[in-house]
This record gives C-alpha cells, structure tokens and sequence, in this order.
C-alpha cells in the first residue's frame, strides 16, 4: 500500500515537472522570437552612464590661517561623448553652443581633437559661465541634447601674488602625465598641481573621486539615478609660512635688486701700465681688434632669493625668489601669444638672422637670469663665495688638523707647499693664490691670524691653508667633502617643494662627469687635485648650493649640531576648516588634525660639535658684524660686514653672520653674486637668514643689507607694510603687480 502512495507523488511531482519545463520553454521561444525585436530595441535606447564626482580641493593657508589658496563655484557646459564621436553631430552641438557660451566652435574642436578628457564622460567645452547663460541653455535643453551643466570649483588665490613660489599653481593634464594620473583614479579633464606645493601635495589637497550611474536612453537623457558614491573632499594644508615675514622679504629683495642695477662695477686696470688699461675686453674672434670695457660697467643684478628659517626647529617662515609671478595668471585665459609674452626666457640679442630674414635655430639661447618658472631658493645652482668658509673651519678644527690656538701668517698670497717647486715654476700647476684686493690694487694683508680672526676678515690665504692640509694630511683624500657633507652639502635638504636642486661638492667622479659633458675640459677632468681642495675651501671651483642649503647649514651651527629638516608644512587637516569672521582668514581654531603636526621639527643627522668649536666659529661670525671686528696688520682692516651693521641698534636681534662674493663668468666683477647668511644669537628668537643676489656685487653691498633688513624687521625696528588682499588681476599685464618696494629703505644704509 505504501508503495503505491510513493509512486502516485512521484508521478504527480512528474506531470507537474513537465508543465512547468514546457512553460519556461514556450515562455523563451516567445520572447526569442515574438517580442525579440521589441526587446532588443528596449537594449538599444537604455544605457548606464557613469559620471565622475569631483572632490573639493583642499585649502591652503599661512601660518596665521590667511588664505593663500581657496576655491570658487564655477559653472561649466559639457557635451556627452555619444555625440562628439559624430562628425555631424558634433559640428551642429558647437555650433549651437557657440554664441552662448562665447566660445569659437575651433576652440572646443581644438579640446576635442587634444582627447584629454576621459570618454566615458561628458567633454567640458566651456567653463565660468554666467548664471544668465546657463539658464539660456537650461531653456533650450530640447535643442541641444546630451548638453548638460556642471557645477565645479575654479582655483583662486586671494593674496596673489605673494608667496607664488611656495604656492604654485594649478594647469591641466598633459599628455606627458595622463598615464599618470588616470591610472591613480584622476578623470583626464582634471586640473592639476603644476608647481609649488600645489603640486607636492596635490594627493592630499585632491581627495577622492565619487561617482554616479544613470540609466540614459539613446539620446542620452537620463531616465534614473542608479547609483551614487559620495566624493571625498580634499585635505587643507596650512603652511609655515607667515605671510607679513614673506611680504617683507620679496619687497626687500626686488627692492635691491631694482636698486643694484644703478650701480656700478669699476674695470680694474692694468697694473703694468700704471693702472691706466683695463684688463677685460671682448675680443673678436675674425678681425683680433680688442673691445675695451668702459671704466664704470653697471650690474646686471636679474634675480635672486632669501629664505628665513627658524634654527630650532627648521620651519621656513620665509622664502623668496625673483623674477617672481603671479599664479592667478593660470586661472584666468592665458594663450599661447600671452605665456609667451610673460614667461619668455629667449636671450633676444643673442639672436642672429640669415639672408632671408629668418631666425638660425643655433642663435637662440634661453637666458637663465630671466626665468621666472624658477624657485631659486631650492633651484638655485650657486657658488657660495666666502659664506661657504664656516664649515670648511669646522672640518680642520673637528679632525684636528688645527686647533683654537693655531696662529697662520697671512702674507695676502698663499703658495702651496705640498707642490714640487719646478712644477710650480714651470706653470704646468697653479701654486700660488691670493687674498681679495684691498683697495691699492694689491692682496690685503691680515697678518697673523686664527679661525675666529680669518673669519672676521675673511682671509682668503688661512682656508687655502686648510684645504692643502685636509687633502694632504688625511689618507682620505676625500675628506673635507664628507665633512661639509654633514651639513648637508650635496645633498637634497627634502622640503615639501618640488623640484629641488641637491648641489655639488667637487671630487674625482663629479670633474670626470663634467669633463664628459664638456663642462670642463679632457685636462681639469683627469682627477682631483690638492688646487680643487684650495679652491672648495673658500667656497668656489665647482662647488654649488642653494640658498636653503646655506641656511641649513648656518642653522645647524647656530643648534649645536643639529641638522633639522627644512619644513614648510605646519599642519594637514581634515577637509573642510571654516572661514574666519576676519576676511581671508580660516578658523584654525575649528580644524582638526588628518596627522599629528611635528611641532619641533624633524632631525635628519646630529654632528658632534663640541663648545670649543662651536664657539671659535660663532665668535668669528659675531665679528664679522660688530665694529672693531677686523684686525690691525699693516693697516686696520674691518670685519666684512661691520661697515653695513654700523647702525644696527642694541636692541635688535644680536646675529653672527658672513659675507660672501661669489667670482662669476669670465672673472668679470660685473658679473660677481653676493652672499649673505647670518642667524640669531638670541634663542628666544631662533632665526636665520639666507641672502643670495645674482650678478649684484659683493656680499656685503648687496646680499648683506637684506639680511639686515630682515632682522630689523622681524625684531620689530624696521616698518613693514600690512599685508593685504589681492586687487583685480590685470590680464594685460604680463607682470605681477604691484611691485614689491620698501616704503622705507634705511635699512639698507652702509658706511663708506
């Protein structure tokens, strides 16, 4: 009986089987054969789009919460991608858009023809539009299908032109980096950071994309929302910056540059014929006439940087570099014949034309003084002169070569010993250098003189001294390289800049690499001999730095030993630090760390400097700048800079410092660089100051006066203007304006 129950369900659950496979299957041969087509259709007119979400870029600001970099609503047009693939379609919806949005329909064929823009997603053709011209548009949506508007945010600078070089400056993706980018999630119509810190944390001031789908038809008129991913907003930064330091220090730079233009470098003469015949000339190379240069030759002083640092903890609270510009110019429409016009470097005499009246390609030469695109702060790639000689000082003394009670007798020339004398009569080696000319025309003599003393006066002949005993004392030939190596020398500091120029310190392997790319000739770059060490010691051969470098270094002399990182990042914060009630400001009060700042700065290495070395060379640089710094010999000689800090009043920040004049192209004086580097003596006030001027004259007449304005300023002496709001940007001119002058320039007073 219960088998006949079992096989009555099994066969019911059998019919019942049967039925609903016949169903499914008459239910699929209907749909693949009667509403086939219709279906079909239905796939053809939906479609799921997928539209990229931007982020909001993060802020930036200064120490003080001033804004330096913010964002604006802007509304922008965009034309889908199904349409642009078409030719005809394409022509008809730019032509159409065209007398609205102002736009040439060869300008948006140009965006399209450059495929910058991702394909998945519509093409901006026009951005910054006025709410009159959206809502045109927005009337006449049935006209101009797969056309939609877009809101996004344009990149301001409300402080412009201040501080350009730190800030940077945004532009679009270029072919050369779309890989880049578009592999790290970024949509190819993105702007990007190009420079500045806008460019070195461009991760963080980004944030993340978002993104929706839509369900479109065949026209591309959404039909349904499908999905949305919130964009996350990008990071704000706040900078070390303080903007009334930075103001200060590019109106005191451009200021003397603008005013060591007027000046002039004197020819030197002919000692043998009674100082009557100028020594310099250009000569012509087909007729061998001599072109005498004129008596009086001006300075060319084209550029320059200053950078303030505090030594206790490596913050940059100022950094200038000139030629400077204004990075408003990137937001605002800057063509091909207009960044030509501002940012052109071409040396126009230099250029040469041929009998049809056309350019030789070989004639035109970039002139570097005139770069602008340049932060010669970290760019920079300078001699150092006698600025140099500290750290030099500290390797003798800190291997023993000399000690704080070695006395040398400055004669005003130096001849080494270590050279056979038949090689040195023969002329193949140079064997004998010189002091710098005191005035007569002949090597200043400074008598008998120690680190402290050679420092004051700066005798050219004791660190000559040092480099021959260094290189021939030491089995490691290398020896002075890797000690002023500690400082940081030849190596990149590692800002939060781009870009960043990490020096040279001469040796065996950089002469081979610069007599390969003909820099110098086969014969220099045969080796490294004890004449490059005489010539490092005093800071010149092939030895080149950057202004930051230099301040490091002082820095690390001022500390004790301690090689603190340069920052220039104070704080990252989570996105979204409300404005201030104060116009321009942010309030810092309200933001919250995305990372835990390092307040007292990062320590990269520590040197052993003991106090007895420290204070030889701290009691050098103090006399640099006091009166009756110098030595009596034949005759008093005054300490480098106390001609300049006459006038520097007691209550002002004490500073050590040096001076430094860097010999230029061909040995013209016209063409020296002055150098100036100094920090406080006072730790409650922890700051140095770093002064380079290009082809400007010594380092007391030109890079000095700098430095001391500065530190007038900052001790509260020297008056400085209120730091304000950018005026309208003037897109005709192709300079940042205002100029930048000191309203008072008496700090820049020197004694005769």
């Amino acid at each position: 009986m219960a088998v006949d129950k079992r096989a009555t369900r099994l066969g019911i659950l059998a019919v019942v089987g049967t039925l609903l496979f016949s169903l499914v299957g008459a239910r699929l041969w209907f749909l693949q054969t009667v509403e086939a087509e219709a279906l079909q259709a239905q796939v053809d007119t939906t479609k799921i789009r997928t539209r990229a979400l931007l982020p909001e870029r993060g802020r930036i600001f200064d120490a003080d919460g001033r804004i330096l970099a913010d964002n604006q609503r802007s509304l922008a047009v965009t034309v889908d991608w199904e349409l642009l693939r078409s030719d005809s379609k394409r022509e008809e919806i730019f032509r159409r858009l065209s007398g609205w949005v102002d736009v040439p329909v060869e300008d948006m064929e140009a965006r399209y023809e450059r495929g910058l823009t991702d394909t998945l997603l519509p093409m901006p053709v026009a951005e910054g539009l006025s709410e009159a011209t959206v809502i045109a548009i927005k009337e006449r949506s049935e006209d101009l299908p797969g056309v939609e508007i877009v809101e996004s945010s344009t990149r301001t600078y409300p402080y412009a032109p201040l501080a350009s070089h730190i800030v940077g400056y945004m532009g679009a993706i270029t072919k050369e980096t779309k890989d880049l980018y578009v592999n790290s999630g970024y949509s190819q119509s993105e702007r990007v950071g190009q420079f500045g810190i806008e460019l070195s944390m461009e991760r963080e001031l980004r944030g993340v994309s978002g993104y929706v789908e839509y369900e479109v038809d065949n026209s591309s008129r959404i039909i349904r929302e499908v999905k949305r991913v919130p964009p996350i907003n990008g990071r704000d930064i706040q900078l070390t910056i303080d903007l009334d330091q930075q103001q200060y220090a590019e109106q005191a730079l451009e200021t003397q540059l603008k005013l060591r233009r007027q000046a002039t470098a004197t020819n030197p003469l002919d000692k043998e014929t009674k100082f009557k015949t100028p020594v310099f000339y250009e000569l012509d190379e087909e007729t061998g006439a001599k072109d005498y240069y004129p008596r009086e030759v001006p300075f060319k002083a084209p550029a320059g940087a200053v950078v303030v640092q505090n030594w206790e903890t490596g913050h940059i609270i100022a950094m200038a570099s000139y030629p400077t510009f204004d990075n408003r110019w990137f937001e605002s429409d800057l063509s091909g014949g207009k960044f030509e016009e501002i940012f052109d470097a071409t040396d126009l005499e230099a250029v040469e034309y041929d009998d049809q009246g056309e350019i030789i390609p070989e004639s035109v030469k970039t002139d570097p003084d005139r770069s602008t695109l340049v932060n010669r702060a970290i760019q920079g790639r300078y001699n150092l002169g006698s600025t140099f000689k500290p750290f030099p000082a500290y390797a003798a003394l800190s291997t023993g070569l000399l000690s704080t009670n070695d006395y040398y007798r400055d004669r005003g020339t130096y001849k080494m010993e270590s050279v056979d004398s038949d090689k040195c009569a023969s002329g193949l080696v140079r064997c004998v250098y010189k002091n710098a000319t005191c005035g007569n025309g002949r090597p200043c003599v400074y008598g008998y003189v120690d680190v402290e003393t050679a420092l004051a006066v700066s005798s050219d002949a004791f660190f000559y001294r040092i480099g021959e005993l260094i290189m021939e004392n030491n089995e490691q030939k290398d020896l002075l390289q890797r000690q002023v190596g500690l400082f940081g020398f030849g190596e990149k500091t590692g800002i939060d800049l781009p870009f960043e120029f990490a020096g040279t310190v001469p040796d065996r392997e950089l002469k081979e690499l610069y007599a390969e790319r003909g820099v110098i000739s086969e014969d220099e770059g045969r080796g490294y001999f004890t004449g490059d060490n005489v010539q490092l010691a005093i800071g010149q051969g092939l030895l080149s730095a950057t202004p930051l470098q230099l301040a490091t270094g002082y820095s690390t002399i001022a500390n004790f030993g301690f090689v603190m990182r340069p920052e220039i990042v104070k704080a990252v914060y989570e996105a979204g630090v409300p404005d201030s009630a104060v116009q321009g400001y942010a309030d810092i009060s309200r933001a919250r760390f995305a990372e835990e700042p390092n307040i007292d700065g990062e320590v990269i290495r520590q040197i052993p400097m003991p106090a007895s070395i420290h204070d030889e060379i701290d009691r050098g640089l103090r006399r640099v700048v006091r009166t009756g710094g110098g030595n009596t010999s034949d005759f008093y000689h005054s300490a480098t800079g106390e001609k300049l800090f006459f006038d520097y009043p007691s209550s002002a920040i004490p500073v050590a410092g040096k001076t430094g004049t860097a010999q230029g192209r061909n040995n013209f004086p016209w063409n020296d660089s002055s150098a100036f580097t100094a920090y406080s003596v006072d730790s409650d006030r922890p700051y140095t100051v770093s002064a380079y001027l290009e082809k400007s004259g010594y380092g007391a007449t030109a890079a000095g006066p700098v430095v001391k304005c500065m530190f007038l300023q900052m001790s509260g002496i020297a008056p400085a203007d209120a730091v304000e709001l950018s005026t309208p940007l003037d897109t005709a001119a192709s300079f940042p304006a205002p100029p930048k002058r000191l309203a008072d320039t008496s700090c820049f007073a020197r004694r005769n």
